[in-house]
């Protein structure tokens, strides 16, 4: 009607200057039409892994696209029988089809024909919304001549197929042969692709999902006209119109993600790189980090767990998360079993007790300030202003070394060596590593009473394995607009969250856990490093462990914090079955050797905290039992692990010696009087400091001396017995403490 209108207008002398400015104005405002090789529609994201495979398309993206070459003759036929009977005679603009159009709309007093060109058409698609009015019809004709003039007619119909909306979520013929019938475009019989072609027009009043009527009637109006243009022959065009409608109706592809917590995760992490509006404005392609056969794997694994293990030790949740040391990316994450039954991402969103693998904080922290990893504690009754602390398995083992302690997942020692450093540098140790959440200082700090996420403790313990270099973890790597132009990339500096020496150290100390300790069943034949964990009542199970060029976390659990009948070592045996199944992509790599422990100075300062009342039994006073109990423990440990799988609903309070538990114990009160502020320790370096930082206070109770230093991870030789301990004052009776 637009031409109708232009031409009745240009009759008189105003309405030809009217129609030259309309024209003048028009064209000086035209984008440019090369903007058409890489033109994506508004709002969409296309998210890819590291290797290159498509994820998510999100927003009315075509999901599949096809080069002409691949296009079938039969289906071109179709659309230009439908839209544009003179495609490859016209330069743009179809003066035959005007004056057809407008004489068959006057006739029927209605529009009953239109006379745009499928040239128009993707002017339309592209660049101009769906205002009513000459101005933008005048601009479709103008930037379908321009269109013409840039690009071949092979070009233009093979943009427009992939463009052009065929309604059900469907943009461009790939999209629409999958969402209809359920095949690639070049299996379309002709009935089904003249059925395509006829929706161009109406989708929605044309679709077969909607209107099958109106669908047949549409397709044989294409069958007949491509018979007109000599397309076909009568005999096809006979068989395609006794043809029933009939499809086969899918969901268009990448529409839903096969890995949703991943990408949930990566749009969130978009939304804070980038602007509102550039997000809004869509062609965007996100680069991520993701491994597919390793989140493959990831999902695998987390299902067995839950399936098998889970039923017996009563946890219905699991999570994992894979992150690459050497520059933070996060290779898989599994969120929990089931995305359609619950989208919460557990390994990301779950603000959870770590327990005991909370305890590495305080080490490094330790050992950072110069603490000898064979210094003595003794693991005996101990209150410090009115909170007990107490072990897994309730009973004490003496004289124990730092080293032991966290390879047996001491409670004790950890809230003494906590003491011992002072909260200030425990958190800001923590936080340097990767931990973002909120940390309390108080004394169940040591034990884990501070809530993290999954990921938050996989990063940190990734610092390790990095020799001390910190790379905050992500899941974008780049972010590429519709032109192909970078426009956001990570910057992939890391900080020296720990001097290397500690790392070192602390990376020794924690293969002990592995090789000796609690994290047993985490064994996957090559050297590993990680640490067990387990909350109040068992609510959480825990591993975190890491190898040179991996670090991996593990939590089991429930989402209404009831408590579970598990043990932590089967977090560990889902560590190591997860990893095994990676050892032939990640060729076997040594762990830095430990470092001379004599004469070491420290990196950082301790700033021990004055407790307000402590008792402290001695360990000579369990030396004795701990003797006769260490053998049976040990063995009820391994025997505890090894069967933890295997034998049905094992008890609540789980079995083994020296069984870790995450301090998500009762809150106690905070240290009377406060520890006196003191400056913050500064950020470790990679080269020690060459001044020795000052000896910590030591913890008010007859604490056994010290050993010397000795190069070797020797045991430290047995303290002379301490003085008789006096007579504590009289107090209120602790807290209870499960553990």
């Amino acid at each position: 009607m637009f031409w109708l209108v232009l031409v009745a207008g240009a009759i008189s002398a105003t309405g030809v200057s009217r129609a030259h400015r309309i024209w003048q104005t028009t064209e000086a405002d035209l984008p440019a039409v090369t903007d058409l090789e890489t033109f994506e529609r508004q709002g969409t994201i296309t998210i890819t892994s590291a290797d290159g495979v498509i994820l998510q398309k999100i927003g009315p993206a075509t999901r599949q696209k096809i080069e002409y070459d691949d296009i079938p003759d039969t289906l071109i036929a179709a659309f230009i029988a439908s839209e544009d009977r003179r495609f490859y005679e016209h330069s743009g603009i179809d003066y035959q089809g005007i004056a057809r159009a407008t004489l068959a709309n006057v006739r029927q007093r209605d529009v009953v024909e239109g006379a745009s060109t499928i040239t128009q058409q993707l002017a339309r698609i592209a660049f101009l919304d769906q205002e009513r009015s000459l101005q933008r019809k005048a601009r479709e004709a103008l930037l379908a001549l321009k269109i013409e003039d840039e690009f071949t007619k092979a070009d233009i119909i093979e943009s427009y197929l992939n463009l052009v909306y065929l309604g059900a979520g469907a943009y461009g013929v790939a999209d629409a042969a999958w969402v209809y019938f359920g095949k690639p475009v070049d299996e379309l019989t002709l009935s089904e692709a003249a059925l395509i072609a006829g929706m161009a027009p109406a989708p929605s009043a044309y679709s077969p999902l909607v209107d099958p009527q109106a669908a047949e009637i549409q397709r044989n109006i294409v069958i007949r006209r491509m018979l007109e243009n000599e397309k076909i022959t009568q005999a096809e065009a006979d068989a395609a119109l006794a043809e029933e409608v009939a499809t086969t109706p899918n969901e268009p592809k990448f529409l839903y993600s096969e890995f949703p917590y991943f990408t949930i995760f990566v749009q969130k992490q978009l939304s804070e790189i980038l602007p509102p509006e550039v997000v809004e404005a869509g062609g965007l392609t996100v680069e991520t980090t993701l491994n597919t056969d390793w989140q493959k794997k990831a999902q695998e694994t987390i299902n067995e767990t839950v399936e098998t293990v889970g039923s017996r030790q009563r946890f219905s949740q699991a999570s994992l998360v894979a992150v690459d040391p050497r520059n933070g990316e996060i290779k898989a994450v599994v969120g929990g079993t089931d995305f359609n039954d619950s989208q919460f991402n557990r390994a990301t969103q779950a603000l959870r007790q770590p327990g005991s693998t909370f305890k590495t904080f305080v080490y490094t922290t330790a050992i950072a300030a110069g603490f000898d990893p064979n210094k003595t504690y003794a693991d005996a009754k101990f209150v410090v202003d009115g909170y007990e602390p107490k072990n897994y398995n309730g009973k004490y083992s003496g004289t124990v070394s730092m080293r032991q302690a966290l390879t047996s997942s001491v409670n004790i020692v950890a809230v003494k060596v906590l003491i011992d450093v002072g909260f200030d540098p425990v958190i800001n140790m923590a936080q340097r590593m990767g931990i973002e959440s909120e940390l309390r200082p108080t004394y169940s700090l040591a034990l884990g009473a501070s809530e993290v996420t999954l990921l938050e403790l996989t990063s940190a313990y990734g610092t390790l394995a990095r020799q001390g270099q910190h790379h905050p973890v992500h899941s974008i790597r780049r972010v590429r607009d519709s032109s192909g132009k970078v426009i956001y990339e990570i910057d992939n500096t890391p900080t020296q969250a720990v001097d290397e020496t500690t790392a070192a150290i602390m990376t020794w100390m924690l293969r002990g856990v592995v090789e000796g300790g609690t994290g047993g069943r985490a064994y996957i034949g090559r050297p590993v490093a990680g640490k067990t964990g387990t909350s109040e009542n068992d609510r959480d199970l825990w591993f975190i462990g890491y190898i040179p060029q991996l670090a991996v976390g593990v939590w089991l659990g429930n989402d209404d914090n009831s408590r579970t009948w598990g043990v932590s070592s089967s977090a560990a045996a889902a560590w190591g079955d997860f990893v095994s199944k990676l050892l032939d992509d990640i060729p076997e790599e040594d762990f830095p050797p430990l470092p001379q422990l004599a004469g070491r100075k420290g990196s950082i300062e301790a700033e021990p905290i004055k407790p307000g009342r402590v008792r402290a039994a001695t360990a000579s006073d369990d030396d004795e039992d701990a003797a006769e109990n260490a053998a049976a423990e040990s063995a009820d440990s391994d025997a505890g692990d090894a069967s933890a799988d295997s034998a049905a609903d094992p008890a609540p309070s789980g079995a083994g010696s020296l069984s870790d538990i995450g301090g998500g114990a009762p809150s106690e009160p905070a240290p009377t009087p406060a520890p006196t502020p003191e400056p913050e320790a500064p950020a470790p370096t990679p080269v020690p400091e060459p001044a020795p930082a000052p000896a910590p206070a030591p913890i008010p109770e007859p604490a056994a001396p010290e050993p010397a230093p000795i190069p070797e991870p020797a045991p430290a030789p047995a303290p002379a017995p301490p003085p008789p301990e006096p007579a504590p004052v009289p107090q209120p009776a602790p807290p209870s403490n499960d553990g």
